[in-house]
């Protein structure tokens, strides 16, 4: 009897210590947003704050790799015959509710894109190629192009997959944005799945013990949404969080000498620049012009891209984090010519000259907007091309608020001028040519973020050819030829290209990646 009793005890305390190890190694991770999603809808608002926690509740059908490869994800495989992809899918995915992933959720979620209202930026850019999908059985799916696509694949990689059983509804969309953002419908076949939101505090995800893929070294992840840079900084260094987007650039070298702490600096495909409003009527915010909008003028455009100092910027307000731009992507990138890797200088006098030619000699008001808090020192940004337009007879009057605030207002049309900034998914130049400066068409995904109404015929005609040749060497010339339109029309002002950063515990890795993406999933305790 005292035999059965002391084998009991052992067990019982092996058991508890088994359960003991097992709490002592689960761990949570707690992580510091730059900027708070606008949505948990995937497909309302193409924004990387939006795009990075869909990527970590859903999967596409292929996914790009920290330096924008595709990469099989739920379609483990894919042959190309002509316009037509055929896509095998992986055999035995789960969503996280249990329910299983076939070819008819890829059918509803390719379905719903374009009927999601009100998408400040939509996901019909990444559909645009397509001409019809279909699914000859469960484990295939079929997708016929509007003509060769050489980007599909990264294009793909965009459109996270929903659950149709989950995510339909009686409006046409089937689950609505609002429905989804509080997490009715928002089931997913991702590492983590969603538990809870909480705006202006923390978003929660826990691991889905049901994933197809490599499991998650996280129990859980908490986002924090910090938009100040000093303030999350200090949560670091008090230990609140284990790792951080975007530190300032003026703390970094503190921060790279702290035994404590690991920074993490990977080269992005981030552009950050400035729109002008260039349609017919003044926009709002500007004055001084006698009823005309002389943004529409291109000696104006060319007078406000020669009045900024872009080395200034990088240099003073970056502290070198980042690389000057007169591109809308950083030479070598696909499609990039050698010639836009050279930023001229500032030409103050130049600009003055221009802007006499165009009838504006005492210059005139515009309104510059910015987010506060989306990009690194945005803000800072803003207030230098507002300084710098002054010397030459500007006056910007620059307005600063909430990202979600800034977006709105941007898409209704409410500033003269403003800075965002855009990051090419596809590693190419057709991704922010088509989105940010080709005529503005929602309907067939073109032009999808371009709100400052420029439109160029030649250049819209030279982006659809370059997206349906395959040659890569052609397309390669078409896009630099493209590329150089644009910058010659001075039709957006880039200013810069930006070098992301974490900053996380010592005992955390993140390699970061190209399209700037905060993901979870990818971190892991360093070894």
């Amino acid at each position: 009897m005292k035999s059965i009793r002391k084998t009991l005890l052992l067990s019982a305390l092996a058991a508890s210590f088994f359960s003991m190890a097992s709490i002592a190694q689960a761990r949570d991770l707690t992580i510091a947003l730059r900027s708070e999603p606008s949505s948990m809808d995937p497909q309302f608002h193409s924004l990387t704050p939006n795009t990075q926690l869909s990527e970590t509740l859903f999967d596409p059908l292929v996914r790009t790799d920290a330096n924008a490869k595709p990469v099989p994800a739920l379609a483990e495989s894919w042959v190309v015959d002509g316009d037509v992809w055929t896509f095998k899918l992986r055999p035995g995915v789960k969503f996280a509710d249990g329910s299983p992933f076939t070819a008819e959720d890829v059918l509803f979620t390719y379905d719903r894109v374009p009927k999601v209202p009100n998408s400040p930026s939509s996901y019909t850019l990444y559909l645009s190629s397509i001409a019809k999908v279909e699914a000859p059985d469960p484990l295939t799916i079929k997708i016929t192009t509007k003509g060769p696509s050489p980007v599909l694949l990264p294009n793909l990689s965009m459109v996270p997959i929903m659950s149709k059983k989950a995510a339909s509804g009686p409006a046409p969309e089937g689950k609505t944005t609002i429905e989804l953002n509080r997490g009715d419908g928002l089931v997913g076949t991702g590492p983590y799945k969603f538990v809870s939101w909480k705006r202006g505090a923390e978003i929660v995800f826990a691991r889905n013990d049901l994933y197809w893929g490599e499991k998650p070294a996280w129990d859980k992840v908490v986002y924090r949404p910090i938009s100040n840079p000093a303030a999350r900084v200090a949560a670091l260094l008090a230990g609140d969080v284990d790792l951080i987007e975007d530190p300032p650039t003026d703390d970094l070298p503190k921060l790279k000498k702290d035994p404590n702490l690991h920074v993490q600096e990977t080269p992005s495909v981030r552009v950050i620049y400035i729109a002008l409003n260039q349609g017919k009527e003044p926009p709002p915010g500007m004055s001084g012009t006698s009823g005309k909008n002389p943004l529409a003028d291109k000696r104006v455009r060319q007078a406000l891209s020669l009045a900024i100092d872009r080395k200034a910027i990088v240099e003073r307000i970056m502290g070198g984090s980042a690389q000057t731009a007169a591109n809308l992507l950083a030479y070598p990138g696909f499609g990039t010519s050698e010639k836009l890797s050279h930023v001229p200088d500032a030409d103050p006098a130049k600009a003055k000259e221009l802007l006499a030619a165009a009838g504006y000699p005492n210059g005139f008001t515009v309104s510059l907007g910015s987010p506060a808090g989306r990009y690194t020192n945005d803000q800072r940004i803003a207030q230098a091309v507002a300084s710098m337009w002054a010397r030459i007879g500007i006056k910007a009057d620059v307005e600063t608020m909430a990202p979600p605030v800034f977006f709105k207002k941007r898409d209704g049309f409410s500033f003269s001028t403003y800075l965002a900034g855009w990051a090419a998914s596809s590693g190419e130049m057709l991704n922010p040519l088509m989105a940010l400066v080709h005529t503005k068409n929602p309907e067939l995904g073109l032009g999808t973020t371009n709100w400052s109404k420029y439109s160029n015929p030649e250049l819209d005609k030279l982006v659809i050819e370059a997206s349906r040749t395959l040659d890569d060497s052609k397309r390669s010339n078409m896009l630099q030829q493209a590329g150089a339109m644009v910058m010659e029309d001075y039709g957006i002002l880039p200013l810069q290209f930006e070098l992301s950063v974490w900053a996380m515990k010592k005992d955390i890795r993140y390699g970061g990646r190209t399209d700037q993406f905060t993901l979870a999933q990818d971190m892991t305790p360093a070894k």
